[in-house]
C-alpha cells in the first residue's frame, strides 16, 4: 500500500484541523488540550479549526454533555471558524445528522466488495477473543462471516438476523504513514483483522465516519492522542478504498498523574468543569496545557495569540505529559496577579457578602488578590473583616495585653476621628507610645484582625464597614 506523507507543516501554509469530541462525558484536561493543540497549529498557519461532534454512539451521546462541553471550550477562550453553532457547506458538524453520507460512502464500499455483513453475536466474540488470548495470540476477528455465500447473507438479512457491517482488510498489505510526532510508522494488514464500519443499529462506527469526515471537511491534519495511533491503518484503508485524501496526523503523548498512570479521577480533578468551579483561571489552565507536551523556550504567562506564533509540532514529546497540579498553582498565581480590578471583584464575587458597595467590593480584592490563589481562600477573610469581632488565640493576646490599654485608648480615638485610615491610626499610637515597626503595628493587626498574619492591613481598613476598627480597637482599651 502506498506511503501516506506526514511531513510537518511549512511554516505559513494553511492547515486546517478539527477538534472531534464525543458527548458522552465532560470535558476532560486531556481533550481540553487536544483543542489547545488543534488550535493553535491552525492559528499558526493562518488556517481554519473545526469543532465537530462525533455523537453517532446514539446510548451514550447526550446534547447536555454537547452543551456543557461547548460551553467549557468557549470559557477556555477557544474558538472555532466552524462547528454545530456555525455551519458552513462542509457540515452539518454532528454526526448524527451526517447519516445520508455515510449511506452513501457505505454503499460505494458495498459495491467494491470491501465491507460483508456480519451475525456474529457479541457473546461469540467475546468467547473467540478469551480464546485467542488464551493461545496467546493478539485478538481479532477471526473472519468468520468473512466468506458466507450471498445466498446465506441474503437468507440471514432476510430473516431479521441483526448484522454490522465489516470492512474487508486485505491481506499480506502493509499501512505506512509518518506521524507528525512518533516519525515512521508500518502496520501488516494481517495484524489488524476485518474491523466494524456500521453498528447492528445501522449507525456508522468510528472508524468509518471519523475518517469519512474528516476527508469530506476539508481537514488536512489531525492531531488527536497517542490512543488512537493504532486506530490510524483502519482509517487509511477506508479512505484509499473510498478514494478520499486522507490528512496527516499526530498523535500527542497522554496526560498522566504524578505517578506516571493514566489521568483519572483518582488523581483529583480531570474535568474542565471542576477547574472552572474551583475558580481556577483559564489562563492559567491555557498556559499549564501548552507546556504539556509540548517544549517551548518562552518562560510567562502567554495569550492564546502568543501561543499560537510559538506552537511548533516539532516540539511536540513522544514521553507521557506529567500534570502537575502545583504547576498549574503557578500559572493560577500568575493569571491572579493580571486580574484587572473589574475582573478581580467578578472572580471574587461568589464568597464577597450580598450588597457590598463598590468602594468595600475593591477595597477587599484589592487586599485580597496577592493572597489567595482560589476564591475560596478568601472566605475566611470576609467574615473577618464583615463579620462580628474576630476571637483572639493565647499567643494573639498576649500581643494584645502587652500593648496595653493606653495604647487601644490612642488607636480607638484616631479610628473615631479619622474611620479606617491606618497611617492616621499608627500616628497616633506612635506620639502616645513611642512604639514603631513591628510593636507598633502587630497590636493593631491582631485586635483588627485576630490573625497576626495576612493581607495588607491598610486595604483591609478600607473595606471594613463604618465604625467597625473604632469598635474593634475600643475593646482593648
Amino acid at each position: 500500500m502506498s506511503t501516506t506523507a506526514s511531513a510537518p507543516p511549512q511554516q505559513g501554509a494553511p492547515v486546517i484541523t478539527r477538534f472531534a469530541p464525543s458527548p458522552t462525558g465532560e470535558l476532560h484536561l486531556g481533550n481540553a488540550r487536544t483543542a489547545l493543540f488543534n488550535e493553535l497549529l491552525a492559528r499558526r498557519t493562518a488556517g481554519r479549526f473545526l469543532l465537530r461532534i462525533e455523537d453517532t454512539d446514539s446510548e451514550r451521546s447526550q446534547d447536555l454533555h454537547t452543551r456543557a462541553q461547548i460551553a467549557d471550550l468557549r470559557w477556555l477562550g477557544i474558538e472555532w471558524d466552524a462547528g454545530p453553532d456555525r455551519e458552513d457547506g462542509r457540515g452539518p458538524y454532528r454526526q448524527s445528522e451526517r447519516g445520508a453520507l455515510y449511506a452513501r460512502e457505505l454503499a460505494v464500499l458495498e459495491r467494491a466488495g470491501a465491507v460483508y455483513p456480519c451475525f456474529c453475536t457479541p457473546l461469540e466474540l467475546s468467547l473467540a477473543r478469551r480464546t485467542q488470548l488464551a493461545a496467546g495470540r493478539p485478538p481479532r476477528y477471526a473472519g468468520t462471516c468473512r466468506e458466507l455465500s450471498a445466498a446465506e447473507r441474503a437468507r440471514r438479512l432476510t430473516a431479521g438476523v441483526p448484522a454490522t457491517l465489516r470492512f474487508r482488510v486485505p491481506a499480506g498489505e502493509r499501512i505506512e504513514f509518518t506521524d507528525l510526532v512518533h516519525g515512521p510508522q508500518s502496520f501488516a494488514s494481517d495484524d489488524i483483522g476485518d474491523f466494524v464500519v456500521r453498528r447492528a443499529d445501522g449507525t456508522a462506527a468510528f472508524f468509518f465516519s471519523n475518517a469519512v469526515d474528516d476527508a469530506h471537511m476539508g481537514v488536512t491534519l489531525v492531531l488527536r492522542g497517542e490512543d488512537h495511533l493504532t486506530n490510524t491503518p483502519r482509517q487509511l484503508l477506508i479512505l484509499t478504498a473510498l478514494g478520499l485524501a486522507p490528512p496527516r496526523y499526530g498523535h500527542v503523548a497522554l496526560l498522566v498523574g504524578a505517578d506516571g498512570a493514566p489521568l483519572s479521577k483518582r488523581h483529583g480533578a480531570v474535568s474542565v468543569r471542576e477547574y472552572r468551579e474551583r475558580g481556577y483561571l483559564p489562563e492559567a489552565i491555557l498556559n499549564h496545557l501548552f507546556r504539556l507536551g509540548h517544549s517551548t523556550p518562552l518562560h510567562g504567562l502567554l495569550t492564546l495569540q502568543e501561543m499560537a506564533r510559538a506552537f511548533d509540532p516539532a516540539h511536540l514529546g513522544r514521553s507521557p505529559a506529567r500534570f502537575d497540579e502545583q504547576q498549574l498553582n503557578t500559572w493560577q498565581k500568575e493569571a491572579v496577579q493580571r486580574l484587572a480590578p473589574a475582573a478581580a471583584r467578578s472572580w471574587l464575587g461568589g464568597v464577597l457578602p450580598p450588597g457590598l458597595d463598590e468602594e468595600s467590593a475593591s477595597a477587599f480584592t484589592a487586599a485580597l488578590l496577592p493572597n489567595v490563589l482560589l476564591p475560596e481562600e478568601a472566605r475566611p477573610w470576609v467574615e473577618i473583616v464583615f463579620g462580628g469581632l474576630p476571637q483572639l488565640e493565647p499567643a494573639a493576646a498576649e500581643v494584645v495585653r502587652a500593648a496595653g490599654p493606653g495604647y487601644f485608648s490612642a488607636a480607638a480615638a484616631a479610628a473615631a476621628r479619622a474611620g479606617s485610615d491606618l497611617p492616621t491610626i499608627a500616628g497616633a499610637v506612635r506620639a502616645a507610645t513611642g512604639r514603631k515597626g513591628a510593636e507598633l503595628y502587630m497590636p493593631l493587626r491582631v485586635a483588627l484582625t485576630g490573625r497576626a498574619h495576612g493581607p495588607e492591613l491598610a486595604m483591609l481598613l478600607k473595606a471594613m464597614p463604618a465604625g467597625k476598627a473604632r469598635e474593634r480597637l475600643a475593646r482593648f482599651a
